[in-house]
């Protein structure tokens, strides 16, 4: 079994990011098992933790009253999930739930930001990493938009 320190070596992710470094980040995680149906994390609630997922798929939801949940996106193993543990006010923008059994290393996101404050350095390299993660969620929510609702430029 591969500990936290080895399996962020061979994450994408954290490629490239320093041996040392990759030691000091393993101190703020630790393995979970989240059975199918299993919420992970809520909506508005605090949010105080970031996920690579190891094992599973985990679907992304917004709420809404009249439809229920939203699933927009659906994650799979190898996909990290959950940055609003980097922004004030710290809370919840989605809902995640296991829809499989689903194992993942989670972050302690006090315990990061801690650690992003005293090695500046390391805070701005992970910065840019969530950044991109982010980006990229956002253009494959921009595709999704786009084969709902078509081109209206386009729709004649």
């Amino acid at each position: 079994m591969k500990d936290i320190e080895q399996m962020l070596a061979e994450h994408p992710f954290f490629g490239g990011i320093e041996h040392a470094d990759l030691a000091y980040l393993a101190g703020c995680a630790h393995n979970e098992i989240f059975e199918p149906g299993k919420t992970i994390f809520r909506e508005g609630k605090p949010a105080n933790a970031f996920y690579i997922i190891r094992q599973g798929d985990v679907a992304l939801m917004l709420r809404d009253a009249p439809r229920g949940p939203l699933t927009i996106e659906t994650l799979h193993e190898g996909d990290v999930m959950g940055w609003s543990w980097l922004f004030p006010p710290y809370q919840g923008r989605f809902d995640a739930r296991a829809n499989t059994i689903t194992r993942v290393t989670t972050f302690d996101g006090t315990c990061l930001r801690k650690k992003c404050e005293q090695t500046p350095r390391l805070g701005y390299e992970l910065m840019k990493r969530f950044a991109g993660s982010m980006a990229d969620r956002f253009t494959q929510t921009r595709m999704q938009l786009i084969d709902v609702y078509g081109n209206p430029a386009h729709d004649s």
